[in-house]
């Protein structure tokens, strides 16, 4: 029998730790702010692991921590880009080949959004190392990237989270 796996929340963080995005996927509005702490407070975990790992070639790292009634999860990109999975806790045990299945799929869709060559048209040239177009994830020219989280989101809750067909 699968877990019941929902995901609460997602965010992209820069390698300068600025948020890229923070995308939640709860029905209320009051517990958005909950998700910012915990994506900034995993930060503070994933430098940890990092930096205990050594030149690890690993991007999973696995559980972070669990909050209240939240698992989350952390993935750091080649390019040192962290993604943050916040998980609702359930009474069953969540795989790791779940989660890390999640995770790629979430770094293609962030991969293939950067790779759009008409996302940074209007990014100076001297500003290669400048990750503030990024910080404008709101902008129209992510909408394609926000409408692929969301795709994963709805497909990971109905896929992963339903143990058998009705």
């Amino acid at each position: 029998m699968a877990p019941n796996l929902r995901l609460n929340a997602v965010a992209f963080v820069s390698p300068q730790n600025h948020p890229i995005l923070i995308r939640t996927f709860v029905k209320q509005d009051e517990f958005a702010i909950k998700y910012h702490y915990i994506a900034h407070t995993s930060l503070d975990v994933i430098e940890e692991r990092v930096s205990s790992s050594g030149k690890s070639a690993e991007c999973y790292l696995g559980l972070l921590y669990a909050l209240e009634d939240v698992a989350v999860y952390g993935y750091i990109t080649p390019l040192k880009v962290k993604i943050v999975l916040a998980f609702a806790m359930a009474d069953t045990v969540i795989k790791d080949v779940e989660v890390n299945m999640i995770f790629k799929a979430m770094h293609m869709a962030y991969y293939s959004a950067i790779a759009n060559p008409f996302l940074k048209l209007d990014v100076p040239v001297d500003a290669a190392q400048d990750h503030s177009p990024y910080l404008q994830v709101g902008s129209a020219k992510w909408k394609h990237f926000r409408r692929r989280i969301d795709e994963i989101s709805r497909v990971t809750t109905r896929v992963v989270g339903h143990s058998s067909l009705p």
